[in-house]
């Protein structure tokens, strides 16, 4: 009887099983050698979505998934190509290399492992000792976390994430795994959101605020952005965390809302899960905290942060603190941000920055030697000079 294989492990160009699956920036995976030779002809679109690509796209390995077709096809006797296509680039090659310098006894040891966490027979004890063997290698090595990665241990660890004995544990190894750029999208395409969201959710607090770093760790790639803020729960989870978490929680989160949210669609989610006034009481309270004010600078960038800001009770007032009294730096320069986008699109806003002192505050950014900063100054003086009621 034929074997049937998995939808996801066939290539959507050649519909045939891939032997090394990547993924392209609109975040859909092919064969290496399908795409490549997409490329090679010209095109400049995603087979799958058409939407535009870059001059040079750059095509990340999908470990995680070929680890799966590797361990199928073992089972289900299925050659795949046994050499890597010349496309791959020579530091691939080197890395493959390293990785067969590894002794086989410790390979073998990985694979014992990655056993014992995918089993249901494993008891829990067993369980947290190979996560407990796996933590320290995975953090530091990068080689090792690519074996741990092809010995299928990426799907052992995330059916861990969801253990809430083993949870604190299996989340520190993920967030491992998530340090190099090519697992981050695969990670994502295995389920990662899962496991992570729900720790992030109902955790404890040690795992809610690590779910936080990891969702910090997989939005860096830019096609893990749009896919993590539409997952049901991501956002609104990290804004639960901003408003009633420990201080730590609040930091991480707080982290990774600046990096999902310079992602459009993102800053509306984050201002319809209540960000703003979180934000607000987080960056008038916690003077140290930097990202509150960094957020609200991002969120102004939108119609509708600017309107929550607007209608948020002594919004104007803290960002003018900011802008007059902040530090870090840094500090003044996100308010400043938010302050000239927020006045620039209403006058009665700018009235009320004006009568807080914001105009003299913002001169001395008009000669700073960051351009972003200076421009930003211009239209907030701008603005101030426009509205009517500066008395």
């Amino acid at each position: 009887m034929e074997t049937q294989l998995p939808e996801d492990f066939c290539c959507p160009i050649s519909h045939e099983i891939m032997s090394d699956p990547v993924i392209l920036c609109s975040g859909y995976t092919f064969d290496r050698s399908s795409i490549q030779r997409w490329l090679d002809t010209g095109h400049r679109t995603c087979p799958i979505t058409q939407t535009p690509l870059p001059p040079r796209p750059s095509l990340i390995p999908n470990y995680a998934l070929r680890s799966l077709i590797s361990h199928f096809a073992q089972a289900h006797h299925i050659s795949l190509s046994p050499t890597l296509p010349a496309t791959i680039s020579a530091s691939a090659t080197t890395a493959a290399g390293t990785l067969q310098s590894y002794p086989s006894s410790q390979r073998q040891k990985v694979k014992q492992l990655v056993s014992t966490l995918a089993s249901p027979e494993s008891p829990t004890s067993s369980k947290l000792d190979a996560l407990s063997l796996l933590r320290r290698p995975s953090k530091y090595d990068v080689n090792f976390r690519q074996i741990l990665t092809d010995s299928g241990g990426a799907s052992a660890i995330l059916l861990c994430a969801s253990d809430p004995q083993l949870q604190d544990s299996a989340l520190s190894v993920l967030f491992n795994l998530s340090l190099d750029d090519d697992n981050k999208v695969g990670l994502v395409a295995e389920g990662a959101l899962g496991p992570v969201v729900a720790a992030l959710s109902s955790g404890f607090p040690a795992a809610r605020a690590l779910s936080a770093t990891i969702i910090t760790s997989l939005a860096i790639v830019e096609v893990n952005k749009g896919t993590i803020g539409r997952y049901p729960g991501a956002v609104e989870s990290l804004v639960e965390l901003l408003r009633d978490g420990n201080l730590k929680g609040k930091r991480e989160a707080a982290t990774a809302l600046s990096t999902l949210c310079s992602f459009p669609d993102n800053k509306r989610r984050a201002v319809d899960a209540g960000a703003v006034p979180i934000l607000l009481a987080l960056a008038a309270a916690e003077e140290s905290m930097e990202r509150p004010v960094e957020v609200l600078s991002l969120l102004s960038r939108c119609a509708e942060g600017r309107e929550a800001i607007r209608n948020c009770r002594g919004g104007v007032q803290v960002l003018s603190r900011i802008l007059k009294d902040g530090r870090p730096q840094s500090r003044r320069e996100h308010a400043l941000a938010a302050l000239s986008s927020i006045c620039s699109h209403s006058e009665s806003f700018a009235a009320a920055a004006k009568r807080e002192g914001v105009y003299e505050s913002c001169l001395e950014f008009i000669g700073d030697e960051n351009g972003k900063v200076k421009r930003n100054a211009s239209i907030l003086i701008q603005a101030l000079e426009r509205c009517r009621d500066g008395s």
